[in-house]
């Protein structure tokens, strides 16, 4: 059990952390810091933290366990906050969607206290976002990847190892590098691909008349455009060297569909869609996500 759980961020993310460990009773005591105050007062009321702190830095006073859960944007002015009272024993971790430029910037601002900070990405979520949406089991059943580096502190990868499987998580780990190359593939390009879409869609002329058109297959393919433009704005830039990879990728593949269209072709274009559906049909989705 940790002593005093420090969340600086209590959202969504932070605040269902927080929910998770004290419904496993790894947790004594929770003290957060957000911003905005009204935001803490609603996690108080919700049971989330114990002690409102007044700075991210009081926040980390006296506890064993900081989990950092702000925009990535945001994560080295965190950093540079906290760091001095960040002790050896202490476990630090993240939840942010990009992690060479979270490792970066810890590396920056922690300087000799890095070891303590083990890099973390939850692979959970919701369309909503808020203290208000805080959910005890969000993390259950879900992939949680640690890309700690060659100075983290082992054995405090292998807490933060423990502490995720306690709340119900499973914990894999890669490096910083494969991390960003792998999610701009299946989770980046699809929410630029969404967000794009759908406003083509949308600001059409006739754009509103078609979307009422609309059922459950454009629903289902445009959830994600529904997604906080703040938090998407900060990933997509932080990792924009691999979305911009694998957006020229999907370009150039929907260059070859656009092509045998032009022509003609029915069985080129056949093809490439009977490519497509066989993959698909043979792949299945990690069902402890």
């Amino acid at each position: 059990m940790f002593r005093q759980l420090g969340l600086i961020g209590c959202g969504l993310m932070g605040g269902s952390f927080a929910l998770a460990l004290r419904r496993h009773a790894l947790v004594r005591r929770v003290v957060g810091y957000s911003k905005s105050p009204s935001t803490t007062e609603r996690a108080k009321r919700m049971g989330v933290i114990d002690v409102a702190a007044e700075s991210a830095l009081l926040a980390v006073s006296g506890s064993d366990i900081v989990l950092i859960a702000v925009p990535v944007a945001a994560s080295e002015t965190t950093f540079r906050a906290i760091r001095d009272l960040i002790d050896p024993g202490v476990l630090v971790m993240d939840v942010g969607s990009t992690k060479r430029d979270v490792v970066d910037a810890a590396r920056r601002a922690l300087k000799d206290r890095v070891p303590s900070f083990v890099p973390a990405h939850p692979i959970a979520g919701k369309e909503v976002a808020g203290i208000e949406h805080a959910d005890a089991g969000l993390y259950a059943g879900r992939q949680v990847i640690l890309t700690p580096i060659a100075r983290t502190r082992p054995e405090l990868v292998q807490k933060a190892t423990d502490v995720w499987a306690a709340i119900g998580a499973q914990v894999l780990k890669m490096s910083p590098e494969n991390h960003d190359a792998a999610f701009a593939a299946v989770s980046h390009l699809p929410h630029l691909l969404a967000f794009a879409y759908f406003s083509a869609i949308a600001r059409q002329p006739a754009g509103r008349d078609f979307l009422s058109l609309a059922g459950p297959g454009f629903r289902d393919f445009t959830r994600i455009a529904a997604s906080d433009p703040a938090v998407w704005r900060d990933i997509l830039l932080a990792n924009r060297e691999e979305v911009i990879k694998q957006s020229q990728r999907f370009r150039h593949t929907l260059d070859a569909f656009e092509h045998v269209m032009r022509s003609g072709n029915a069985e080129a274009l056949e093809d490439l869609i009977r490519g497509a559906s066989d993959e698909r049909a043979q792949w299945t989705m990690n069902t402890r996500r």
